[in-house]
């Protein structure tokens, strides 16, 4: 039987989701904690690798169990099993054996969470940029629209994505504004590895009137990745929800 996970995590600790040798990761904390109460090992299967220190409001994966099992069984053993790492199944839901995490999304929704102050972070340390500088977050607002629509985001992808084609198509970029807390947001079928924190490093150079709005148009065209922003700090970046075709009709 296969089974939805929903997922929580604050990444801080982790050396990002994928499993990797001896090192905390997410997917392997959870496949270690399905292990200890199913005495098997069982495949983790996720919709997309988050980088170290991201955050996941709702990461999702699929996994295949005996039947066993029932979703408050596997929701409440997991979590326990997990404990006392920062990572919670919110959501357990049995699915059909067509299901994939990965493969059957249709649209990844991202945050990047930034604290425009002064004064340093305390509860919020780790789990958003501090910007000290005061933003221009009209410019930013206009600039991100820039992004809007199908490009190559060449210029904006890390030199180590693994994806064959660097062609996008990005339905929404937006800012919103609360207080001191900007938040910006994003949403596509798919990103590039390091897409979203490269658009915000490019942003931030506008919003500190580094550059002019047209100046995405100009990087976009280069296709030239020495003329992008900085890559944002990990640590403000959140995956906030994935759609998948029943949830969107």
């Amino acid at each position: 039987m296969r089974y939805k996970l929903t997922i929580e995590y604050d990444g801080t600790p982790f050396h990002g989701w994928q499993i990797q040798d001896n090192l905390a990761t997410v997917q392997g904390c959870i496949s270690d904690a399905i292990q200890k109460f199913t005495n098997a090992y069982v495949s983790v299967n996720g919709a997309g690798r988050t980088d170290s220190g991201v955050h996941a409001n709702a990461q999702v994966a699929h996994i295949d169990l005996d039947d066993k099992w029932n979703e408050h069984t596997i929701l409440n053993a997991i979590n326990y099993h997990l404990r006392p790492n920062p990572i919670t199944i919110i959501k357990v839901e049995k699915t059909d054996g067509d299901f994939d995490a990965r493969f059957s999304a249709i649209k990844r929704y991202y945050i990047y969470k930034i604290i425009n102050r002064n004064g340093h972070l305390s509860l919020k340390k780790n789990r958003a940029l501090h910007v000290p500088r005061k933003l221009n977050t009209e410019n930013m607002q206009k600039a991100a629209k820039l992004f809007i629509g199908k490009h190559d985001f060449t210029a904006f992808r890390s030199a180590h994505c693994q994806s064959k084609s660097p062609i996008k198509t990005l339905d929404n970029a937006s800012i919103e504004i609360k207080e001191d807390e900007i938040n910006i947001h994003f949403n596509a079928k798919s990103f590039l590895h390091r897409q979203v924190r490269s658009m915000v490093g490019t942003l931030l150079k506008i919003g500190e009137n580094d550059w002019p709005i047209d100046k995405i148009s100009e990087i976009l065209k280069s296709q030239d990745r020495s003329q992008c922003g900085p890559v944002a700090g990990a640590h403000g970046l959140y995956l906030d929800k994935i759609d998948y075709p029943k949830e969107s009709e």
